[in-house]
């Protein structure tokens, strides 16, 4: 079985769904992505936690006369996003497939694009490659947002257009000239794969200019302070399944691009951008705790806890320390499967409160719907990482390498779990407890909404038990990823990695 299977499945699904009643349309969806997450599963029972390299790898030349290669394979980098991906796609087609939808069949389309969108994205070796998936996965967005979304979804998805074409923009930029500027440097033909680009680094001039252009690409989409301006508007216009997925993956496929493509292929620019990356995944992690503290919409409170994360991220993967980047993976995935869970029981209070997702018409449904309130609290806890769950070992992880390579910074930073505890706890007492809403009526958990919230939670608890299950099967990949740049440092508690680069 190829990793080709894995990516185009699900648009297989989502084409086959057009000819198909539409009341079948989403019942389908889920049995596609279904198959996908099992076909994931395989890979990952497959996949050989010791060796070093990629496994599964599927090679051939697309536009030769380009340099493009259709290169797909798995490694310690992708592995377990891949598998949240799966997770995470079929947990929000469940809990789509349980409601109505003008135009349906259309709805799972674009939905099942975007997974394979994703999913590409994570699997190509080739830098044109992961271009094309990485905008590809965005094009569903648009219309899923600009069709199904919420009242301001016109404006919100002009906004969310702008900045996502900027982006892509001088990320596309940046991926041709290094694959012009490493063929001429080196004198070799053009080759976009990433084993041909790190083995032929670029000078450092050429380093410094083009790390600018991807890092802008990947901050606006992921997106962190201050590049985050259509996050509000956006956020606030997607249908919440659509919102739980774009916040769990695709801002993890940026994420991703630093460590699979940054680091190892710049690591002169790395080291010189280090520490304004960790300025602004510090900024962050403040500014994103202080608005999640303080705002009274329940969605938005996710929205900017989400923005607090990913600076924890952006700050274990330039701590340039293999702890901090592979707590930063960890999180990654722990991220992805607190997120969607807690939208969706957002979701859940907002339709038991008439409709209204602000904190103060919601509260006092707790002891009248004791399994939901249960499952929001479990997920409440791992958001703020509390001391068992896996979030507190890729936190703590984090703050680690952050420690060893910039102490005053991550002191800072740990004020932020300290605010995680503060809005997660706040959303879930506003939420389930307090005065009952003006308009709240209290109902227990209904199935549709139980299939897609409890299989999420159990996933969490899993990880919490057992995050070793993520970090053995990154650590070699990882500690490649952020070699070159800990060397380029010059610190001799790098000198470990040294064996780890080949010469």
């Amino acid at each position: 079985m190829t990793l080709s299977i894995l990516i185009w499945l699900p648009l297989f699904v989502g084409v086959l769904g057009a000819f198909v009643p539409r009341a079948l349309a989403g019942r389908l969806a889920v049995l596609g992505s279904l198959a996908t997450l099992g076909i994931a599963v395989s890979f990952v029972a497959r996949f050989d936690a010791g060796a070093a390299g990629l496994q599964f790898v599927t090679d051939q030349v697309w536009i030769g006369a380009l340099g493009i290669h259709y290169k797909l394979g798995l490694d310690g980098l992708n592995m377990l996003l891949v598998l949240v991906t799966t997770i995470v796609f079929a947990a929000a087609l469940v809990w789509s497939a349980a409601r109505e939808w003008e135009r349906p069949r259309l709805y799972y389309f674009w939905f099942l694009l975007a997974e394979s969108g994703v999913l590409g994205a994570f699997c190509v070796q080739d830098l044109v490659m992961y271009i094309i998936f990485f905008d590809l996965m965005f094009i569903p967005f648009y219309f899923l947002s600009g069709i199904w979304g919420g009242e301001n979804r016109v404006a919100a998805t002009i906004k969310f257009v702008i900045y996502t074409l900027v982006g892509s923009f001088f990320m596309l930029v940046g991926a041709i000239a290094t694959g012009v500027l490493s063929a001429a440097q080196h004198g070799t033909a053009v080759n976009f794969t990433f084993s041909s680009l790190a083995a032929h680094p670029l000078s450092h001039t050429s380093q410094v200019w083009i790390f600018m252009c991807f890092a802008i690409a990947f901050l606006v989409k992921m997106p962190l302070v201050p590049f985050h301006g259509w996050l509000r508007d956006g956020y606030k216009a997607m249908p919440i399944p659509v919102v739980a997925v774009f916040s769990a993956i695709l801002s993890k496929v940026a994420a991703y691009g630093f460590l699979r493509i940054v680091l190892p292929l710049f690591p002169y620019a790395t080291v010189h951008f280090q520490l304004i990356m960790l300025l602004i995944a510090l900024g962050s992690i403040v500014w994103g705790t202080l608005v999640a503290m303080t705002q009274p919409d329940s969605r938005l409170v996710v929205a900017y806890s989400s923005v607090a994360q990913l600076g924890f991220i952006t700050l274990g993967i330039f701590s340039l320390t293999p702890t901090g980047a592979n707590a930063a993976l960890l999180q990654m995935a722990n991220h992805a499967l607190v997120t969607v869970p807690l939208f969706f029981v957002v979701a859940c209070a907002a339709a038991r409160a008439g409709g209204s997702e602000r904190l103060a018409d919601m509260g006092g449904i707790a002891f009248r719907a004791p399994l939901l309130a249960t499952l929001a609290l479990i997920t409440a806890f791992a958001t703020l990482a509390i001391p068992g769950s896996s979030n507190f070992v890729g936190e703590f992880g984090i703050l680690l390498g952050t420690f060893n390579s910039k102490m005053p910074i991550a002191f800072i930073a740990s004020v932020g779990v300290v605010g995680a505890s503060a809005y997660a706890i706040r959303l879930f007492i506003l939420a389930m407890h307090n005065r009952v809403g003006p308009r709240v009526t209290s109902v227990e958990i209904r199935p549709g909404e139980a299939l897609a919230i409890a299989p999420m939670v159990l996933v969490i608890l899993v990880f919490a038990f057992y995050p070793q299950f993520g970090l053995r099967r990154s650590q070699t990949s990882v500690t490649r990823s952020v070699a070159a740049s800990a060397l380029q440092s010059g610190h001799a508690r790098y000198e470990a990695a040294r064996s780890i680069v080949k010469p």
